[in-house]
């Protein structure tokens, strides 16, 4: 694994981490729908246009999209 991906990884985590239950419930539907399709919730997390990857961006105004 690399550098990127486990800081990729350790970013999804804590999303997760710290996500409150309405959070929570939108990246479980997410998840859910993607498992369908055969894709990880990292897959869909690495997607910039994902839900999942939108919430952590909105989490962090510092960083430009």
């Amino acid at each position: 694994m690399t550098p990127s991906e486990r800081k990729n990884l350790q970013k999804l985590d804590d999303l997760v981490l710290n996500a409150s239950a309405e959070e929570l419930k939108k990246i479980q539907e997410v998840d859910s729908q993607n498992q369908m399709e055969g894709l990880s919730l990292y897959d869909v997390y690495l997607d910039s246009s994902s839900l999942i990857n939108q919430s952590v961006k909105n989490k962090n105004p510092s960083r430009k999209s």
